[in-house]
């Protein structure tokens, strides 16, 4: 599963470590899938066995994705120095940070899945069972982490606001720019929750569905049948107190957990549970979007509004 950080720092403070737990599991020797054959599901169910098999879901289209997020802190970190540099700062960097930081003086916080299907990293399972990938997240600690020189104290004191005696923007250089590239935006709350909550109501109508429960159903007897356990979901098995998962997100990693975790991925990749998911949740969007179409539409131009100010500035034309 993809480590993906959280727009703009809007989830979690710019002082946590996000680790995303994977659920994890190994494959089975089944042929090139590990798919039994012996299920079908119709046409116009993806074959899914790794997560890069999952086709783009309908709301995708109308939500920042990895790159527009990069792209619009770039565009936030160059508004921010042209404000440094307007209040008496001419050699304040492009890139900076404010601290160096590291891993004991850092709060992790544990980012559980919450799609039905979990993990399809049979690679991780092997490993880790249900517990915290170590080298993931220290490759994305080390790809997010800031770049470029420490900010100086006075430095510091501009942009984050709190110099006294200054004349400067309410919350600093540092907010400021992040508000310059959303200046146009037509409803700021509408873009950063409406996508969020629908998801989050449509992710309860899909477990709901009769194909899915179906699907979860044969998942479940595929894991009793490797002689494991019976779980409602692939999230159930994540969660599972026999794990003994600890504060910052690990378990114990022991071989009944281990094992557990290739027979969830197993089992999911012979009756293409992922895929089943994916069809259902796309159905179930597309008809959101078209009952909703004035609104998903507006949260669409606001998107393309921002996007319009990055390129502007990232570009050279602003």
């Amino acid at each position: 599963m993809e480590l993906k950080w959280g727009t703009r720092g809007v989830r979690w403070a710019a002082a946590v470590v996000v680790a995303v737990v994977t659920l994890a599991g190994c494959g089975a020797e089944q042929g090139e899938s590990g798919r039994s054959g012996g299920a079908a599901h119709g046409s116009g169910v993806p074959e899914v066995d790794e997560e890069k098999d999952l086709p783009e879901l309908p709301l995708d289209r109308y939500d920042f994705s990895t790159r527009d997020s990069e792209r619009e802190q770039q565009a936030a970190d160059r508004f921010t120095q042209r404000c440094m540099k307007s209040h008496g700062f001419p050699d304040f960097p492009r890139q900076w940070r404010e601290q160096d930081t590291t891993m004991s003086n850092r709060l992790i916080a544990v980012a559980i899945s919450t799609t039905l299907y979990g993990s399809l990293d049979l690679d991780g399972a092997r490993r880790s069972g249900y517990g915290v990938e170590r080298d993931a997240l220290e490759k994305y600690e080390k790809k997010h982490a800031r770049k470029g020189r420490l900010v100086t104290p006075d430095e510091y004191k501009v942009l984050r606001g709190e110099g006294a005696g200054r004349k400067m923007p309410e919350g600093g250089c540092a907010q400021a720019g992040a508000q310059r590239v959303r200046a146009d935006v037509k409803d700021e709350n509408l873009l950063m929750r409406y996508v969020a909550d629908r998801r989050t109501a449509l992710d309860k109508a899909v477990a709901k569905d009769p194909r899915m429960r179906r699907a979860l159903d044969e998942w479940a007897d595929c894991v009793v049948d490797k002689g494991f356990k019976r779980y409602a979901s692939p999230e159930a098995a994540f969660r599972d107190k026999a794990w003994e998962r600890g504060n910052e997100g690990d378990t114990r990693r022991t071989r009944r957990e281990r094992d557990t975790a290739v027979a969830d991925v197993e089992c999911k990749r012979e009756h293409n549970t992922a895929g089943v998911w994916w069809t259902v949740a796309a159905e179930h969007q597309r008809r959101d979007i078209a009952r909703h179409r004035s609104t998903y539409e507006a949260v669409r131009a606001d998107l393309e509004r921002v996007r319009a100010t990055v390129r502007g500035v990232l570009e050279g034309g602003a």
